[in-house]
This record gives structure tokens, C-alpha cells and sequence, in this order.
């Protein structure tokens, strides 16, 4: 490992604005142990997914009200595709265009919907990452047994 008196300014500069974004966005952490596993967990169907919501109380109600927030942000994302497009259509028939407009719109209609789904639901109150990394661990142990 090197001394910080060796390292050049900029790699000073990179290493401190990286602990500073690493702070302030540490899904990295809590989601490390489940990426770029040897071998990965079998998929999980929605009566897995019911399981844990009814035999964990805390994180079960939580993952619960993250998916229905997640069904909301797909409704915002498909709403904002087909319009976009069908506006972009409509006014200047030009394919690429449309096509651009579309899935521009799926990302502003996703962005709109998961924040009214954050305010409706109140999930800005909730641990969505901890009942998540929660589910993991749970399939995960599941899986084993």
C-alpha cells in the first residue's frame, strides 16, 4: 500500500471524492455480498416472496410496500413511454424520433411514479435497503436447507 506522500495530487483528489460519494450511496456495501457471486441464488417466485412477508413482521411489511412503490414506478414508466412516443409520433412521423421520445419517457415516467410512490407510501420513513439485504439473507438460507 502506498504512503499518501507518494501518491500524485489527482490520486489523492479521486481517492477522497470516491470515500466522499461512498458515504453519502453505501448500497455498495449493503449489496457487496450478493454481487459477483460464484454461484447465484435460484429466482424466487411471488409465493417466496409472500412467505417471508407474512414470518418477518417488520421487514415483511416493508418489502411489501417497496414492491407495490415499484409497480407504481412501472405504471409512471409505461404511461410516460406510449405518450411520449404517441406525442412525438403524432406531431413529426419520424421513427427515430419516436423511439427516442419512448424511452425517454419510460425514464421520466419511471422517476415520476417512484416519487409519487415514495410520498404516498411514505417510504422515505422505511429501511427498503435493510429489508431487501433482509430477503437475501432469508432465501439465501432457505436455498441451503
Amino acid at each position: 500500500m502506498e504512503d499518501s506522500s507518494s501518491k500524485s495530487f489527482l490520486r489523492k483528489q479521486w481517492d477522497e471524492y470516491k470515500e466522499f460519494w461512498a458515504d453519502r450511496f453505501p448500497f455498495t456495501n449493503v449489496y457487496s455480498r450478493y454481487i459477483g457471486r460464484e454461484q447465484s441464488l435460484p429466482s424466487w417466485s411471488e409465493s417466496d416472496v409472500n412467505e417471508f412477508i407474512a414470518s418477518d413482521p417488520v421487514h415483511g411489511t416493508t418489502l411489501k410496500t417497496a414492491r407495490e412503490a415499484a409497480n407504481i414506478a412501472l405504471y409512471g414508466s409505461a404511461i410516460g413511454a406510449i405518450t411520449t412516443a404517441g406525442f412525438a409520433w403524432k406531431y413529426s412521423k419520424s421513427l427515430h424520433g419516436a423511439g427516442l421520445s419512448f424511452v425517454g419517457g419510460a425514464v421520466f415516467g419511471w422517476t415520476f411514479g417512484q416519487e409519487i410512490a415514495n410520498h404516498a407510501y411514505q417510504l422515505y420513513r422505511l429501511d427498503t435497503m435493510a429489508a431487501q439485504a433482509k430477503f437475501m439473507d432469508w432465501w439465501e438460507n432457505k436455498c441451503r436447507r
